[in-house]
């Protein structure tokens, strides 16, 4: 092969491992499903779960992950919301309607769940019916809110339960004569997702051309607006599509969207 040859092979070469890497730039935590292994929703709910704060909460809340959280890491939406119907399905996974979105869905695992309603009616008069409602309804559950005639005919509850049942915070009125499947004691986690939400935001906001790089922003520091970890607050905004994901040769860009 003649030098010229030798030089233009080269930098053919080099083209492609560049628009390889190129090719190979990904979102925050996003996964490449074809390269790095089949996609596996249960084992990134529990890696997100670490981010929860549990002891902000005493620890009387179960973990919550949002629903959105989850297309931060993983670009297969349909994959995704089919594995989370099967973790429901087999009564592993409960999904609660949050309120303060319609698309804001928390994902708690059930075990976990019963346990920290459990310890939360421990001495209380409604125990015995809150416990009937995890074993009755629970293992079940694939349904974010219940109808009355489901709950008195197909759960055989009283009227008089129900009022229990709300009053213990595992349902609340969506309306007359229907309810939602909910987490008792989750308005101070909802307050403050909110909050630091708008906060983390804020903090793009004031940077140069409203974006940050995603790895400079992990490690500001917060104000007391922001109670949760910036990682949970970062997985929250992204999958909520609040701020675009661009690569770029220092890394991911988060740039808030208009």
């Amino acid at each position: 092969m003649s030098v010229m040859n030798r030089k233009r092979a080269l930098i053919s070469d080099t083209f492609k491992v560049k628009k390889r890497r190129i090719g190979n730039e990904k979102q925050f935590g996003a996964v490449n499903n074809g390269e790095e292994g089949p996609l596996d929703v249960k084992a990134t709910l529990q890696d997100l779960m670490t981010l929860f704060p549990r002891k902000l909460f005493n620890d009387a809340l179960p973990q919550i992950v949002l629903k959105h959280q989850l297309y931060s890491i993983h670009n297969d939406r349909t994959q995704v919301d089919r594995q989370l119907s099967d973790l429901r399905e087999q009564g592993e996974l409960l999904m609660f309607q949050l309120g303060f979105d319609a698309e804001a869905f928390g994902l708690v695992f059930a075990a976990d769940y019963k346990a920290k309603v459990l310890a939360g009616e421990e001495g209380r008069g409604t125990r015995g019916t809150v416990e009937k409602f995890l074993e009755k309804v629970l293992p079940s559950c694939n349904d974010l809110s219940f109808n009355k005639d489901t709950i008195l005919k197909e759960f055989l509850f009283t009227d008089s339960e129900i009022t229990q049942l709300v009053k213990s915070g595992v349902l609340t009125v969506r309306d007359a004569g229907s309810w939602w499947l909910s987490i008792p004691n989750s308005g101070r986690f909802t307050k403050y997702l909110i909050q630091g939400r708008k906060a983390v935001l804020g903090m793009i906001k004031k940077s140069k051309y409203n974006e940050v790089l995603k790895a400079e922003l992990e490690e500001r520091q917060t104000n007391s607006q922001v109670k949760f970890q910036i990682k949970y607050h970062i997985h929250d905004i992204i999958g909520a599509e609040l701020v675009e994901c661009i690569p770029t040769t220092s890394g991911t860009l988060l740039r808030c969207v208009d």
